[in-house]
């Protein structure tokens, strides 16, 4: 279980998430909205429902938001979300991946495109860089959980594939078919997670320089401000020097 998956260092951005809490808190209350439609309405009889209540209490969503987002979901006359990805490159051919929750494809896909060629990339096809990721379960912990050995043979156990532990906490990889259960196996050694999602991993990452790096973070920063975007995967690899810099 060796190699740690890089494409999560663009996420380190210096007090980039206080700026954007509120917006967070709205794109975790569609999420549980979606969820609560997409089955019944208590999280005990609806996994979809209780993962996406556990992600936002991850981040501190009030009790009372969550409340309002899975009664939303029972409303006549609550919005409908269609789960739409769309795939491109960004500056210098890194790949990118958009998930967005949308009532408006048609806006949606309009503002997503912008953003790309403004940056200087193109928005391709589905399917036009997805194949160089996996879709797979990430289930993460605080340090608190134990330390790496004890985590690493919970994950085994559990019936895990990866597990990477840095300064951050404990990231753990599964197949996506099998996170619900890998999750709940961990659950019961080690404690609840901080977070269980699925996730698009990057099969191998490209390394880039100072500039490029600059262009890329403001090009996902643009696509995770739009409202209907939901979560941005590329597979970036931003060397630790760069990155210094970058967090200066």
């Amino acid at each position: 279980m060796a190699g740690h998956s890089q494409f999560k260092n663009i996420m380190h951005r210096k007090g980039r998430q206080d700026s954007i809490r509120s917006k967070m808190f709205s794109k975790l209350a569609r999420e549980i909205t979606v969820a609560a439609k997409s089955g019944l309405p208590d999280p005990t009889m609806n996994a979809a429902l209780r993962l996406a209540i556990q992600n936002a209490k991850a981040q501190s969503m009030p009790k009372d938001n969550i409340d309002r987002a899975i009664k939303k979901a029972a409303g006549a006359d609550g919005e409908n979300y269609d789960q739409v990805r769309y795939e491109g490159y960004g500056p210098g051919g890194i790949a990118v991946i958009v998930e967005a929750l949308t009532d408006n494809r048609n806006r949606t896909a309009s503002n997503v495109r912008s953003i790309f060629t403004k940056a200087g990339g193109a928005l391709g096809e589905t399917g036009s860089v997805s194949f160089s990721f996996d879709h797979v379960g990430e289930i993460v912990y605080p340090l608190s959980a134990g330390d790496a050995d004890k985590v690493m043979e919970a994950a085994i156990e559990a019936g895990a594939d990866d597990v990477v532990t840095d300064e951050d906490g404990h990231y753990i990889y599964c197949g996506f078919e099998a996170m619900n259960e890998v999750s709940k196996a961990l659950e019961g050694m080690i404690g609840e997670a901080s977070t269980v999602k699925a996730i698009w991993r990057a099969q191998n990452t490209v390394p880039v320089d100072e500039e490029r790096a600059q262009s890329l973070m403001k090009m996902t920063d643009s696509l995770e401000d739009d409202d209907d975007v939901q979560n941005v995967y590329t597979n970036m690899d931003i060397p630790e020097d760069v990155l210094a810099k970058l967090s200066a």
